[in-house]
């Protein structure tokens, strides 16, 4: 069953007392989000295709980012496309999935002072969307807005070997030998070179749909994440299931794997 967005007073009310009810300094630095469910709601909705739903999720994705900057929330991650969709989708569908994300790409650009960073493979997405993220990143490079990453052509087990790549090829450029790698290879070392090297980890990861599972996003980044499921569809998200995960995650007890 489909979740419709409140409108009526009494949804607005609701709204403001949850606001009033996240104080500020409890709020989380860094949100993750995982928007799944938008094929599933093109389905129910009976639209002769799931771009349908890929357009709808674009769309809440714009007012969701809103809803963290209005919070005060300083980083979003956001998972689009991974590199298992890129090979397990179908064609067609995954080119209007591309043309949607590129699209995406350029709205974000467009949103004021928004920052916006392509976080993935670059080499292994269409010429039209690694160009239209690369724009993006370019165009919002002097922002100091919300930090919005895109998790696109991406996958969090590669995203620690390009680390360890990187890591590895930096210290032959030195002349260094294999022992003193070893030595040197930190998790702080690899987390440094990751596609959000210099970024806070995320405090709280969210994931609409009602999936409870992880699905190679932030692998390393999620070690002490908090977690927060949602059964609403993406495109069904509200801002009050926004309010709610807010809230609770503010009342736990944040004990960083102890």
């Amino acid at each position: 069953m489909r979740q419709a967005e409140g409108r009526g007073p009494l949804y607005r009310l609701y709204s403001s007392r949850l606001r009033h009810q996240i104080s500020p300094e409890n709020v989380p630095h860094h949100v993750a989000m995982v928007i799944d469910g938008n094929r599933r709601w093109a389905r129910q909705l009976g639209y002769d295709s799931v771009a349908h739903g890929y357009r709808a999720g674009a769309a809440k994705i714009i007012e969701f980012l809103g809803w963290c900057d209005e919070l005060g929330i300083k980083v979003v991650t956001l998972y689009l496309l991974s590199n298992d969709n890129l090979r397990k989708r179908d064609s067609a569908e995954l080119a209007d999935l591309i043309d949607i994300i590129a699209g995406l790409a350029g709205d974000l650009a467009d949103s004021g002072d928004w920052r916006v960073q392509h976080a993935g493979r670059a080499e292994l997405l269409p010429d039209n969307l690694a160009t239209a993220l690369r724009d993006a990143e370019d165009r919002t490079r002097a922002h100091t807005g919300l930090h919005v990453n895109l998790a696109v052509g991406y996958g969090g087990r590669h995203e620690i070997v390009d680390a360890v790549r990187r890591i590895i090829a930096r210290h032959g450029e030195r002349g260094g030998t294999l022992e003193e790698l070893a030595e040197n290879l930190t998790p702080e070392s690899i987390g440094e070179h990751l596609y959000t090297g210099g970024q806070p980890d995320p405090d709280l990861v969210i994931r609409t749909s009602g999936e409870q599972r992880l699905s190679d996003f932030l692998v390393w980044q999620s070690a002490h994440s908090e977690f927060y499921f949602v059964e609403a569809l993406g495109p069904d998200l509200r801002e009050v299931d926004f309010l709610r995960a807010i809230r609770d995650y503010a009342t736990r007890d944040r004990r960083f794997g102890g």
